[in-house]
């Protein structure tokens, strides 16, 4: 048997606290917030006492009978989010609702702050919006990634890779944040996880950024981990007790899929290299967690300006009318997959069992 003992020795990243005072009170560096200087320091002492004391989740309740140790103590915020992700579900089976297509913008460009102009990508999802309110039977649900970049107080947070010290430490949904002591507070995680779950098909669309997804797209990528194996329980682990999970998981671990049975469309573009990387990075992510591929016209990577100056991307855009007509028929082929899909019909190899999950 391997040993479930957590290795330590990295170095200690406490602050001490003249550097935790400095850090705090930049977020009051507005000479608007002159004349409060007691106020301030105030909040400024409690801020420091929950950061000693490590005071995570301050508001908590008894986990209840749903959970293997109804009376642990499980973070308020974290129970309102499955609560969510509960309902999410539920509207996901309704059969007698239309079915739901997650328009996800994958780009940090924004006319709203520092690049005084629209994203393309916004302009693609646009299309693919208007070809899924085009049938009755959809709705179409935009998760604008700009809004990182563009709206005050939306952050997603790093993942801190729990599942690689144990799946059952990864909490689905993720239970990292927030982390009051730290500061580390409104992760929007929390409202696009049950978009994910209502969804019956996934639309990505995304620019490529030095031949990777952008940094927008990739966080919330690396927080969905969770969504591919990760522990509906955080009782088992009575919170996050690493030696806990690692006995967990070489007790087997099943690996739920999470997401399992979405179809999925991707459609990246770029100016000059690495479309296609990306997209292929995408879909092998996607079907990873055994969300389903809707067809070859729905996964699609394009050069828009090829080589051409950056200025005028959005007139050279406004000529390519083909890449507008492939990004409905990207569209189109997802609300066909969802169809099938809902109607019962199953993919070859559905019925099998993977021998090596994970």
């Amino acid at each position: 048997m391997a040993s479930v003992s957590p290795r330590k020795g990295m170095p200690d990243v406490t602050v001490d606290r003249q550097s935790f005072d400095e850090r705090f009170r930049q977020a009051f560096n507005d000479p608007l917030f002159g004349g409060l200087d007691a106020e301030i320091a105030a909040i400024t002492h409690i801020a420091w006492e929950a950061y000693s004391k490590k005071r995570k989740a301050p508001r908590t309740q008894k986990a209840g009978s749903d959970f293997s140790d109804p009376d642990y103590d499980v973070a308020t915020e974290w129970l309102n989010t499955r609560g969510s992700i509960a309902e999410a579900q539920k509207r996901h089976e309704d059969r007698r609702l239309p079915s739901r297509i997650l328009l996800i913008n994958g780009s940090p460009r924004s006319e709203h702050t520092c690049p005084g102009e629209m994203s393309k990508t916004f302009r693609l999802v646009e299309t693919a919006k208007v070809a899924v309110e085009n049938n009755k039977d959809f709705v179409a649900d935009v998760l604008d990634l700009i809004r990182l970049t563009s709206e005050y107080g939306r952050q997603i947070y790093p993942c801190k890779a729990c599942f690689s010290t144990s799946p059952a430490l990864c909490h689905w949904p993720c239970s990292c944040y927030p982390n009051h002591g730290l500061g580390q507070i409104n992760d929007w995680m929390n409202e696009i996880y049950p978009l994910w779950v209502a969804a019956h098909g996934i639309m990505i669309v995304t620019p490529c950024h030095w031949y990777q997804a952008p940094t927008t797209l990739k966080s919330m990528i690396d927080r969905l981990v969770c969504a591919d194996g990760g522990n509906t329980d955080p009782t088992l682990t009575h919170g996050k007790n690493a030696e806990e999970a690692k006995h967990i998981e070489l007790g087997g671990w099943s690996y739920p899929k999470h997401l399992a049975g979405r179809a999925f469309s991707i459609i990246v573009h770029g100016d000059s290299e690495g479309a296609d990387v990306v997209r292929r990075s995408l879909h092998d992510w996607l079907s990873d967690m055994q969300l389903r591929p809707a067809g070859t016209l729905a996964a699609i990577d394009r050069y828009i300006g090829y080589y051409r100056p950056y200025a005028t991307s959005h007139e050279d855009l406004d000529g390519d009318a083909a890449i507008f007509e492939e990004t409905r028929n990207a569209t189109y082929t997802l609300l066909d997959a969802v169809k099938r899909y809902r109607s019962g019909e199953m993919e070859p190899g559905a019925r099998l069992q993977d021998p090596r999950p994970k």
